[in-house]
């Protein structure tokens, strides 16, 4: 080798090893900071943890750790219930911190309830029912996490309907002989079709949930809390023989409901049981 040739090798393998130890001296620092971070994030100086965690991304692009750590210190900002645009803005910030997570991790399960929080938080309902729809349409997803994204939207259907049959001025409660019975009066028409269209929705979403995880106890539970709303709303339209339909399957629901309850409880105990009688690690 020519001694021109010697000192240009000499001097790549130098840039070579400097390169090399820079970087794993950037890792080392950015751990430093997401150290920093996490003890800023501790005394609730989250402010501080997010300038440090984005400098621990700054010194390791690669980290797998920096990006959760900013989307949660930029997350803990947000303060809940408080309506100023500057705290809405923020939540925002946070969504889109857990929307660059799940580019890179879409499994990442902290992220994708970490933004269906915040959006229900913020009131963009919009948003949310969009957000828990595309993981209930995801066929690459998991069924049990379909199926629970379809009890999600079926809870929120079930609930828009009862907050329409459960006004007071929409029941009567009598009492004869000791014993309670409630009925339902119509509400305005565009109420009464919002409830119709809201359990009709439920119905579908929970079937589908059904469909995903037959034995969801939270999805047979919802189901029979759906055909209780179907069934006032065929009394307020005095549709007798529909109500006494939606009566009979709900009662087979409730009938699932609580054997997958007694199942459940029972796999519980029998869990409990065997941790306790298990040896304690050493």
């Amino acid at each position: 080798m020519k001694p021109s040739q010697a000192r240009i090798a000499i001097a790549l393998a130098v840039l070579v090893v400097t390169a090399s130890g820079c970087g794993v001296i950037n890792r080392i620092r950015s751990k430093n900071e997401l150290n920093e971070a996490a003890r800023s994030y501790r005394e609730g100086r989250y402010v501080e943890a997010e300038q440090h965690s984005r400098k621990a991304q700054e010194l390791d692009p690669d980290s797998k750790a920096a990006p959760l750590f900013i989307a949660r210190t930029i997350h803990a900002q947000y303060r809940p219930g408080v309506a100023a645009p500057e705290n809405i803005a923020k939540a925002r910030e946070a969504i889109e911190a857990y929307r660059q997570i799940l580019q890179n991790d879409p499994q990442n399960e902290e992220a994708y309830r970490a933004i269906a929080f915040l959006y229900e938080r913020i009131k963009e309902d919009g948003k949310l029912r969009e957000w828990i729809m595309a993981r209930a349409n995801d066929s690459g997803a998991d069924k049990e996490k379909r199926a629970e994204a379809y009890i999600v939207l079926a809870s929120k259907d079930w609930n828009c309907s009862f907050q329409i049959t459960d006004l007071p001025t929409n029941k009567v409660t009598t009492v004869s002989e000791g014993k309670a019975t409630v009925s339902y009066k119509k509400p305005n028409q565009k109420d009464f079709d919002t409830a119709q269209m809201c359990v009709k929705r439920g119905l579908e979403e929970i079937e589908n949930a059904i469909k995903f995880d037959p034995n969801s106890e939270p999805a047979w539970s919802y189901k029979t809390n759906l055909l209780l709303e179907a069934a006032k709303l065929a009394e307020m339209d005095g549709k007798t023989d529909q109500k006494a339909e939606f009566d009979k399957q709900r009662e087979a629901a409730q009938k699932r409901t609580d054997q997958l309850s007694e199942a459940n409880r029972k796999k519980q105990a029998e869990e409990e049981a065997k941790k306790a009688a298990s040896p304690p690690s050493s």
